[in-house]
């Protein structure tokens, strides 16, 4: 079995060549006394013609079949500009049928009718299909570009344990049991955070890797429970530095994948900011929708649904879309859905027509109030204003959600455009009410502002942190922060964060041990590898670019994992299985 030509290969300069190819058949057209067979390789689609002293040899060929053909190029007669090889087609001299195929339960082609569940089932045939292969390159060419602009910067690829120690503090890590020592567990690592670490400890300065993550979570679009991460960790390097360099590598990315030269610097948005203007931490700026604050205009309002946005930690902020009179009691009950399912208590709707504020809110306003609204809000004829009015947090993050409903539905930007920016200056710690403790915004891992040490005996809420995320269209490509290098610093943000000295030093004591012998002053960040490629690849689900994903359901329908084990396993392993 050989071949001289690969299928995407031949163009009008081979005419008159003999050439053998191999591949599989895509399609099939039978015109009697000649039969037409496009066959497919990873590279592209080549026509066979096969005459009638073939015609026999085929008669019983279906898609996907294996083939072996030996012919001569011709130029052919009916050109195909929507191939690369439509100028040509190869007749058949000599066939062999290396493998059959059964009928196959989808079209394999860019354009099948199949469910995800049953591509997800027979992966290996949703594979052959040249869009998802095509996606598949795309992501390996990312990969390139990383290692090589990585390399050419002094740094150093480096693996890192995948069994590891349980840590857990956020998502909950997966566990493997030990067979040699019963009743205790590794843990899948949600992230190499302590390695990289230890390695910068260990003087290697400038580290990287492409790790495997794992997070026992529940799915979504743009998330699995086990993923790839492009994973960085510098010492003696600013944030700046750290961001510059970044910045360079996505650059390299793009230019290498896309053929782009992206602006550098990235804008700069500090953490408060991007909230108050587009009501995320990850925002999508390509249009120009932006939150406008109502708190100063409602100071004064006696209004029950304002009652929570005027408190000591509460906000009033609004929305402004245009075409009020398109939008029905339907229309505006989907919306308030929404704002209530991303937070909000609920949504107060004002449409502006003929000079006249009409809602069901607006009997509660005083006259000033409603010249003020108009004023503030710069309210032209037939727009409708869409208000929240609760803590800060769930005011921003609701009317966000409903920008970027508006910014999808009403096409307020170019799809082809790649807007990024650094989202910075993000809070150390949140409290969480419900649990009357706090929790690292980032990880426990991060540098609070050194201005702002202080405030951690007296308001941790306000202390800022070295933080940073690289945003793509909405869409958060990763982040990272400068460590805390001290060791009396770590001990201080795991007490801040409620974990006793007995939880410190089981869960974190080697790490704690290994700062006190000369750490560096050391930061990084990690990129979801995923994502980026996702994004790159124009796809709507990570499941698109990842070869064998998992679903919704955390299930992998082809292999049908997780499933039970023996008895004989769980035995050695000393685990029992209780029912509920």
């Amino acid at each position: 079995m050989q071949r001289t030509h690969v299928n995407g290969q031949l163009r009008i300069s081979d005419v008159g060549k003999t050439v053998t190819l191999i591949g599989w058949v895509a399609k099939r057209r039978n015109l009697g006394s000649l039969v037409f067979i496009d066959l497919r390789d990873r590279t592209g689609i080549t026509q066979i013609l096969f005459d009638e002293t073939l015609t026999e040899a085929v008669k019983n060929v279906r898609n996907e079949f294996i083939l072996q053909v030996t012919g001569t190029v011709l130029e052919r007669q009916s050109k195909n500009p929507n191939m690369d090889t439509g100028d040509i087609e190869v007749k058949a001299q000599e066939l062999e049928i290396i493998n059959s195929a059964n009928q196959t339960p989808f079209i394999i082609a860019d354009e099948t009718d199949a469910l995800e569940e049953t591509r997800l089932k027979y992966r290996y045939l949703d594979l052959r299909r040249p869009v998802l292969q095509q996606k598949l390159f795309t992501r390996a060419k990312i990969v390139k570009a990383m290692h090589e602009y990585l390399d050419d910067n002094g740094f150093i690829e480096v693996e890192t344990p995948i069994l590891a120690k349980s840590t857990p503090e956020g998502a909950r890590d997966y566990l493997v049991p030990s067979r040699v020592h019963p009743g205790s567990f590794y843990a899948l690592p949600q992230s190499p955070q302590q390695f990289k670490q230890l390695l910068m400890i260990a003087g290697f300065e400038r580290y990287y890797q492409i790790a495997r993550c794992f997070r026992d979570e529940d799915l979504r679009a743009d998330r699995q429970l086990d993923f790839t991460q492009l994973d960085i960790e510098t010492s003696f390097m600013s944030q700046d530095d750290i961001l510059t360099i970044t910045e360079g590598m996505l650059a390299k990315v793009m230019k290498d994948v896309k053929g782009i030269d992206i602006k550098l610097p990235f804008r700069r948005l500090k953490y408060v900011e991007a909230m108050n203007k587009y009501g995320s931490d990850k925002p999508d700026t390509r249009f120009a929708l932006e939150l406008v604050d109502l708190t100063e205009v409602f100071k004064s309002s006696e209004f029950r649904a304002f009652e929570t946005g005027l408190s000591v930690k509460g906000s009033i902020k609004a929305l402004v879309v245009d075409n009020a009179d398109n939008y029905s009691r339907k229309d505006i009950d989907k919306l308030t859905e929404l704002a209530k399912k991303n937070g909000a208590k609920g949504l107060v709707t004002i449409k502006y027509l003929n000079k006249e504020l009409e809602g069901s809110a607006v009997k509660f306003f005083s006259e000033e109030e409603k010249e003020n609204l108009i004023k503030v809000l710069n309210l032209k004829e037939n727009q409708l204003a869409l208000i929240v009015s609760d803590i800060w947090e769930k005011t921003c993050s609701s009317l966000g959600a409903l920008r970027n409903h508006f910014g999808k539905t009403l096409e307020l930007y170019d799809k082809d455009t790649y807007d990024f920016l650094w989202v910075v200056d993000f809070p150390l710690v949140e409290y969480s009410e419900e649990d009357g403790r706090y929790y690292s915004v980032h990880h426990p891992f991060t540098r609070p502002y050194d201005e702002d040490v202080p405030l951690l005996d007296t308001d941790p809420t306000k202390v800022r942190s070295y933080t940073y995320d690289v945003v793509l269209n909405g869409y958060e490509l990763g982040g990272g922060s400068l460590r805390i290098y001290d060791c009396d610093m770590q001990q201080k943000m795991f007490e801040l964060l409620s974990l006793t000295k007995e939880e410190i030093e089981t869960r974190f004591g080697f790490f704690i041990d290994a700062l006190k012998y000369g750490t560096p002053p050391h930061g990084g960040l990690a990129l979801g590898l995923d994502r980026v490629a996702m994004i790159l690849t124009g796809s709507e689900s990570l499941r698109d670019v990842i070869a064998f994903p998992k679903n919704a359901n955390a299930k992998c329908p082809m292999s049908d994992a997780p499933t039970p084990v023996d008895e004989k396993q769980l035995q050695e392993l000393h685990i029992k299985i209780v029912n509920d």
